[in-house]
């Protein structure tokens, strides 16, 4: 008996110690946290400022920042843990796919920075939906059977998302709330296409297909009326408003439990100023939140190069230039990087003031970071997947928490700069 009460109590005390050290060590990383953020964004505190301004003073001010997670990108792991970066980074919106667990991802990345920096503001929540065929609705497809033995698979080479794979093994992730490998099967990784395209034209047997979808309206109306969701962004061609009416109408009563309706739209040059002003009068009877024009420059092109901003930047310089537009805050998208502030101070957009009249409200209110956000934070955590697993939180590795955070900071801090 006497042995027993030994190895108790010697137990107890040993896991009480390693709790002690635990939280030192979860301590030492949230200090080291603050100091990052804080000397990026030159803030005094990290309530003061970009903390405690809300997504709606971001929108006035012009120093509005979005996450794009993917509309059909649905890694629900990779999505946690990018939302959980981009959280700490100070964004104010993360846009994802309209699924009930990439929303309950985002949201858990949410609340593990907020965990870290319980001072730290939510972000808005966004979905992304579609009202017709859209190329961010999309997935590509093959049977690797009928791939020939030598052929030398560019497809895999070119996919910016690691979504085609020859491995024939289990490789990055698993099954969300569970322990179970994900065997990633050869061919392509459906969560984890986003629908780039970059592999159709590439294939040497031209044996890659693609299959779009549009989202349900009845699923998405469910989905907005959760406690979780803020936000919906309308992805539309701009060229005729038939099925934006539809799907408007389908989400009916459901739009007025947001804070933002967005609309992301291409450049369809002279038509492009009475199609949105078509789209606002469709809106407009139940319209109760702020809404946005999502200005869709080259779709999923920011991780391209420095180039791929050139046709947002375009967009951007046209709305600004127009008189009849209709309502709503504009932000940029689609090819937008790191040189996409240099291009906007170039011409003299960036977090420029509509009027001296109206000096409180930016004509650019922000912009979205997609494909390139992804990619300077997913090389770390391709890092810390291939030493740790594929199902690794990144808050349990506190060198790659950092890590991401300064990359995720190098973006969005020259934006939240004032």
């Amino acid at each position: 008996m006497a042995s027993l009460r030994f190895f108790c109590t010697t137990n107890i005390s040993a896991i009480s110690t390693q709790h002690k050290v635990n939280n030192n060590n979860k301590c030492v990383l949230h200090q080291k946290v603050k100091n990052l953020i804080n000397n990026t964004l030159e803030l005094p505190s990290i309530s003061s400022s970009s903390s405690s301004t809300t997504p709606i003073e971001s929108l006035h001010k012009g120093n509005w920042v979005k996450l794009i997670c993917g509309a059909s990108f649905e890694d629900v792991v990779d999505i946690r843990n990018l939302s959980l970066v981009y959280t700490l980074a100070g964004v104010d919106c993360i846009d994802c796919a309209a699924d009930a667990s990439v929303v309950s991802a985002v949201n858990e990345g949410i609340q593990a920075a907020k965990d870290i920096l319980c001072c730290h503001r939510r972000p808005w929540v966004m979905i992304s939906v579609n009202d017709d065929k859209d190329l961010h609705f999309r997935k590509a497809e093959f049977d690797p059977e009928d791939c020939p033995a030598d052929c030398s698979r560019p497809c895999e080479n070119v996919c910016p998302a690691n979504a085609i794979s020859f491995q024939e093994k289990s490789t990055l992730g698993i099954s969300y709330n569970t322990e179970a490998s994900r065997v990633m099967k050869d061919g392509v990784i459906t969560e984890r296409c986003y629908g780039c395209g970059r592999c159709l034209p590439v294939c040497p047997y031209d044996k890659i297909r693609e299959v779009t979808y549009v989202r349900d309206a009845i699923t998405t109306s469910d989905l907005i009326k959760r406690n979780d969701v803020d936000a919906i962004e309308i992805h539309t061609s701009g060229r005729q408003s038939r099925q934006f009416e539809e799907l408007w109408r389908a989400l009916g009563d459901s739009v007025q439990n947001l804070k933002l309706v967005a609309v992301s739209l291409p450049n369809v040059g002279d038509s492009t100023i009475s199609s949105m002003n078509k789209m606002f009068s469709i809106m407009k009877p139940n319209l109760e939140s702020f809404n946005l024009w999502q200005l869709d420059g080259r779709p999923m092109s920011g991780d391209i190069g420095r180039g791929a901003t050139k046709e947002s930047i375009a967009f951007a310089v046209q709305l600004a230039q127009t008189k009849d537009r209709p309502p709503g805050f504009l932000q940029l998208a689609g090819g937008t990087n790191a040189h996409t502030i240099e291009g906007l101070k170039r011409e003299g957009l960036f977090q420029t003031t509509i009027s001296p009249s109206n000096p409180s409200c930016a004509l650019i209110s922000g912009i979205a970071y997609g494909g390139y956000a992804r990619k300077i934070v997913g090389r770390v955590l391709r890092s810390m997947q291939s030493q740790h697993g594929g199902a690794a939180s990144i808050e349990d590795h506190p060198e790659h928490l950092l890590m991401a955070l300064r990359e995720a900071l190098a973006l969005v801090g020259p934006v939240k700069c004032l």
